[in-house]
């Protein structure tokens, strides 16, 4: 049965140098408090693998200005300057994926495959690089699996099995990474009985979650 944690018995897992994927978009659907409690504790040298790192003093952004990240996958940086002018200074190393190509990717490790074709990207510097095959006349890039070592994600509610309902667009990337890491953080903002949840609402089963945190309601 997963196990119900609290915030700093839960983050206290993630040890510096670790890959740590983080759900979310603009902060719609990321675990704020999680987040906020890694940044808090000082580890460092993470690689974060996120859509973007949210705003300068929230959400993912508390992360860059905690100096806890070296390594960034992430699709866009620009709505927190802070994580540019560290990128120029050569304080964090950015590798910036394309959105959709970021998801695929992330879905690849859930789903156990090898990679992923697509042609966004090709005859652009995101080539530079990788692996290019013609199938049918056409150019692909292939683009290999994302795995973590920790997905800190949000869902809306969950019983005590772990099985998560999202709200909304809260849902976002918090699904696929669920399934691409091998322990799997959930900020939840009420935790039910099991039985109480229609299994026909359950969008992420159980199996996947490892670990529960009740958080404040915070962005659906």
């Amino acid at each position: 049965m997963t196990k119900i944690l609290s915030q700093k018995e839960a983050v206290a897992r993630i040890t510096g140098g670790s890959r740590v994927m983080i759900g979310g978009f603009m902060t719609c659907g990321t675990p704020v408090n999680l987040v906020r409690e890694l940044a808090q504790g000082g580890t460092k040298n993470l690689t974060v693998i996120c859509n973007d790192t949210g705003l300068q003093g929230d959400g993912i952004g508390l992360l860059i200005s905690a100096d806890a990240v070296e390594n960034l996958i992430v699709s866009h940086i620009g709505t927190n300057p802070e994580t540019g002018q560290k990128m120029i200074a050569g304080e964090i190393q950015v590798e910036l994926v394309p959105q959709g190509t970021l998801a695929e990717r992330i879905r690849c490790a859930g789903a156990g495959l090898g990679g992923v074709l697509t042609p966004t990207g090709v005859g652009t510097v995101v080539a530079e690089g990788k692996e290019e095959l013609e199938v049918d006349g056409k150019r692909y890039l292939l683009e290999k699996p994302l795995h973590a070592d920790f997905a800190l994600i949000k869902a809306w509610k969950a019983d005590r099995k772990g099985n998560l309902i999202y709200r909304r667009s809260t849902r976002n990337f918090n699904p696929i990474m669920a399934m691409a890491a091998d322990c799997v953080i959930a900020e939840v903002e009420e935790i039910v009985e099991v039985g109480e949840i229609d299994p026909d609402d359950v969008v992420t089963p159980g199996i996947f979650v490892d670990f529960l945190v009740r958080g404040a309601n915070c962005n659906g």
